[in-house]
C-alpha cells in the first residue's frame, strides 16, 4: 500500500528547496543591482601645447614698427595701416588699427575705452595696466578681460601728439574661458612683446 504521508513529505521538501533557490537567486539580483550605477566619464578639455615663440620685426610704410611671433602671420586689414595678426591654429586674430591724431586725442582715447567697457555685461572683471616708455614716446593702456567676453585682451599705444594705435584680440569660436585660457595666455605674452618692441618711425 502506498505511503501517502511519505509522498507528501518528499513533495513538500522538493517544493521548499525550489523556494530556497528562487529566494537566493532574487536576493543575489537585488544585491547586485544595489551597486553604484556606472557614470559616464566627463569630457575634459584638451590642454594644447604651443611652441616657444621666436620674434621677427614687422615694418611697412606705416609710421610704426614692432616685433611679432613667427607662430602668427600678418595680413592687410580693411584700411591703410590696419592689420590682422592671424593665429590660424588657435582660430584667433589680433586686430591692429591706426589713426593719425588731428586735435582729437581725447576722442581716440574715449573710443578705445568704449571698446573695452562695452564688454562689461559678459566680463567678470577688467584688469587695466598703464605703460609708459618716455624714451620712445610710447604710452598707453593694456586691458585684460575675464569671463565669457568676445575680446579677451585689448590695448592702445600712442605718442599723445601724432599717432594712435589699438589692438584687440578675438577668437573665431564661442567664448569658453577654461578651454581658451592656454591660448589667451600664449597670445597675451605676444601682445606684451609687441608693446615692449613698439617704436615710432622718425
Amino acid at each position: 500500500m502506498l505511503n501517502v504521508s511519505l509522498f507528501k513529505n518528499k513533495k513538500n521538501h522538493y517544493f521548499c528547496g525550489m523556494l530556497k533557490n528562487i529566494f537566493f537567486a532574487c536576493l543575489f539580483l537585488i544585491l547586485a543591482s544595489c551597486g553604484k550605477k556606472p557614470l559616464p566619464k566627463p569630457s575634459g578639455e584638451l590642454r594644447l601645447e604651443y611652441p616657444a615663440p621666436k620674434y621677427q620685426n614687422f615694418t611697412s610704410d606705416c609710421p610704426f614698427t614692432f616685433d611679432y611671433s613667427n607662430f602668427s602671420e600678418i595680413q592687410d586689414g580693411k584700411k591703410k595701416c590696419w592689420y590682422y595678426i592671424n593665429y590660424p591654429k588657435m582660430k584667433a586674430k589680433i586686430f591692429i588699427t591706426y589713426f593719425p591724431i588731428q586735435n582729437d586725442f581725447n576722442a581716440h582715447t574715449k573710443e578705445a575705452e568704449k571698446l573695452v567697457y562695452e564688454h562689461t555685461i559678459k566680463a567678470s572683471s577688467i584688469d587695466t595696466q598703464s605703460f609708459s616708455y618716455p624714451a620712445k614716446k610710447v604710452y598707453g593702456n593694456f586691458y585684460q578681460l575675464q569671463g565669457e567676453t568676445a575680446s579677451n585682451i585689448q590695448f592702445y599705444v600712442t605718442d599723445s601728439t601724432k599717432h594712435f594705435v589699438t589692438a584687440n584680440l578675438y577668437f573665431n569660436t564661442r567664448p569658453k574661458p577654461d578651454s581658451l585660457a592656454p591660448a589667451v595666455d600664449y597670445i597675451k605674452k605676444d601682445m606684451l612683446h609687441i608693446i615692449d618692441t613698439f617704436k615710432w618711425k622718425q
